[in-house]
Order: structure tokens, then C-alpha cells, then sequence
């Protein structure tokens, strides 16, 4: 990309960040800290945060679109759950819907607050923000069908009382998801790939496109391979620091949350929007740059990787885990979901959108984290 032009792929403090935010993690995870360390945690998380987009910048020049959107949105899901099987190994009945709220957080985090800063930005910078209406289209009809199947029917099901699954239902949302999840990135990465290209903005006025890259990036000297690889290692140092740190600073955030009043549920929205934060940056910089689709990319990827790996994550898990697992989304979520996919296929299938259609998104974001508050 274009800041691997600019300056060295692996400058100082792209280097140095993430092992300082690491350390940070090591010392501080499973101790109640003081204000003065959860202000130096908060600020290793967001160092941790910048130096993650680098580092995937760097791998995504190294590999192009739309393997590095790919790298970047499995690799946060990967620890994300990893952190929700952790915590409800530790937290017994407590944590029953943590895994059902963290992941409809995500789907609402990426499919509108993602989506719709990346199309904010688009418009801004060529009036319409052109994208790849087959391969987006593609994307948000997985999101849609994983979401409905594993957050929408256990609401539905009558195997088990309350919005569970019983356990053969949630073998088969586990086997579904995964299967859904492996033929969306194999169509993305091998049979479809062209679908998922960022297109030709520069006849954008006239309301045309085409699937070649923005001239930007086409002639940048890509990274060697020796520091894409050493990029890598830092990627997945970073975004193990921001996740752990998230954690880290969560008692804090649980704390102010109950002091303020506010329903638990705020508690599982702020850690995925920390969670979420390198793969938003990354996003409005790919769209600065023309890139919107691989903005989409990652929004729409990053929520099928959520579903696609969680479920079966927490099927398997679900084995030794005591206690209920409540993953049936409550009336008012199924309304914001219904809504969000409806707005996102009538944004989707133009393959341009405005100021406009952004703003509803951010609009729709907006709502849900409203009513998280104030249920």
C-alpha cells in the first residue's frame, strides 16, 4: 500500500509498540489495577491498536485483495474467541449470553458502523463510493443467513425452553456455520475472487466501474517477503496485546458501567467496539484511498468470521462448560437486525452509494448503541 512507499515497513514504533503493549498485558492480566495502570494499559491498547493496522497494511500489499482484508478479520476473530471461551469458562451462569452479545455486537459494529464510515468516506472523497456489488451482495446474504441461523431460530426453537439450542441444534448451527464460513472464503480467495477486487473510481462521475485497483497502489513496490512475514508476527502480537488489554481494562469499564446505572449488556458493547478498532481504522484508510471495497471486505468479513468461528467455537466448548447458553437474540435486536440486513441489500445492490446511504448506517448504529443503554 501506499505507506509502504513512504517509509520502511517496519519503522521503530510499529516494532516496538506491540512487545511494550504485550508486556503491559503480562503484567497487568488477573490484577486489580490502580487508575494511573489502567490509564497506561488504555494507552498501550490504543498504540497496540495503530501499530495492528500498520502491520496489516503491510501483510495486505504483500498478499493483495482480498487476502489481506481476510488476514486481518480472522485473525482478530481467532483471539476474540478465544477470550469469549475464556471468560465463560470463569464466569459460570453469568456469562450465559456473552457469547450471543459479543457476536451481535460485532455484526451490528461491522454491518453499520463499519459499512457505513466506509461509505461516508467514499462519498465524501468522489461524491459516490463504488464497490463490487456481486461480491458485497455475496458477503451481507452470508452474514444474514449465519446471523438468522444462529442467533434469530434458538429465540424460536421449542427442543428447549428459553432461547437455547438444544445440543443437536447446536451441532448442526456449529457444522452450518463452519461450512458456510469455508465456501465463503473459498469463493472469496479462489473461484470468485474478482468480486471482491477494489474498483476503477475514476470514471465514478459517470456512474461506471471496473475491477481494476486505484492507480495509488497498483505501482508501490510491494514489501519483501522476510518483512511481511516479520509483519505477521507482529499483527498477531498486536492484536493478542489489544484483546488482552481490552480484557485487562474491562473490570474498570464493568465498574463504571454499574456506577453510572447502565445495563451489563454496555459492558460486552464497549469491549467489542475496542476489539473492532484495528479493523475499523484499517477500513476508513483503505476508503480514503479509493478502496471501498476492501472496506467492505473486511466489515462483511469480519462478521461472517465472528458467527462462522464462534458458534462452533462455543459448540465444541459447550462440552465442559457448565451452566445455560442463551444465544436467542430478545424482539428488539431481531427488529435491528431485520433492519440492518434490509437497509444493507438496498445499499448493496446499486453497487454505488452516497453520503446518504452511509449515514443511515451510522444512523442504524447509532440506535443499537441508544438502546443498549437505555433498553
Amino acid at each position: 500500500m501506499s505507506t509502504a512507499t513512504r517509509r520502511s515497513p517496519l519503522t521503530d514504533w510499529t516494532l516496538l509498540v506491540p512487545v511494550v503493549a504485550l508486556v503491559a498485558l503480562v503484567f497487568s492480566w488477573g490484577r486489580d489495577l490502580p487508575g494511573f495502570a489502567v490509564a497506561l494499559v488504555a494507552l498501550c491498547l490504543a498504540g497496540a491498536v495503530l501499530a495492528a493496522v500498520h502491520h496489516a497494511e503491510v501483510v495486505a500489499h504483500r498478499v493483495g485483495e482480498p487476502f489481506g482484508s481476510l488476514v486481518l478479520a480472522v485473525a482478530v476473530t481467532v483471539i476474540e474467541v478465544a477470550l469469549i471461551v475464556t471468560l465463560m469458562a470463569d464466569g459460570g451462569d453469568k456469562t450465559a449470553s456473552l457469547a450471543r452479545d459479543t457476536v451481535f455486537a460485532a455484526v451490528m459494529i461491522t454491518c453499520n458502523g463499519i459499512v457505513g464510515l466506509s461509505l461516508l468516506v467514499g462519498a465524501l472523497r468522489n461524491r459516490v463510493a463504488v464497490f463490487n456489488a456481486e461480491g458485497s451482495g455475496a458477503a451481507l446474504a452470508t452474514v444474514a443467513t449465519l446471523a438468522t441461523l444462529s442467533l434469530v431460530l434458538p429465540t424460536f426453537t421449542t427442543s428447549k425452553p428459553g432461547p437455547e439450542f438444544s445440543s443437536a441444534q447446536l451441532t448442526f448451527a456449529a457444522v452450518t456455520s463452519l461450512a458456510l464460513y469455508g465456501l465463503f472464503i473459498a469463493v472469496q480467495t479462489v473461484r470468485h475472487r474478482d468480486y471482491f477486487l477494489p474498483v476503477d473510481t475514476g470514471t465514478t462521475g459517470s456512474g461506471s466501474a471496473s475491477a481494476s485497483g486505484p492507480a495509488d497502489d497498483d505501482h508501490a513496490e510491494p514489501p519483501t517477503a522476510r518483512a511481511a512475514l516479520a509483519s505477521l508476527g507482529l499483527l498477531f502480537v498486536a492484536l493478542v496485546a489489544v484483546v488482552g488489554n481490552a480484557k485487562a481494562v474491562s473490570p474498570t469499564i464493568e465498574k463504571g458501567v454499574s456506577d453510572a446505572g447502565l445495563p451489563h449488556a454496555v459492558v460486552g458493547v464497549i469491549i467489542a467496539l475496542l476489539v473492532l478498532a484495528p479493523e475499523t481504522l484499517a477500513a476508513v484508510r483503505a476508503a480514503r484511498r479509493d478502496r471501498v471495497q476492501t472496506s467492505l471486505n473486511l466489515a462483511y468479513g469480519s462478521a461472517i468470521a465472528s458467527i462462522g468461528l464462534t458458534i462452533p467455537a462455543i459448540a465444541l466448548a459447550s462440552v465442559w462448560l457448565t451452566g445455560p447458553l442463551v444465544l436467542g437474540l430478545a424482539p428488539l435486536h431481531m427488529v435491528l437486525l431485520a433492519l440492518t440486513v434490509v437497509v444493507g441489500a438496498l445499499t448493496i445492490v446499486p453497487g454505488r452509494a452516497t453520503l446518504l446511504q452511509g449515514g443511515v448506517h451510522l444512523v442504524l448504529l447509532a440506535a443499537y448503541l441508544f438502546l443498549a443503554v437505555s433498553p
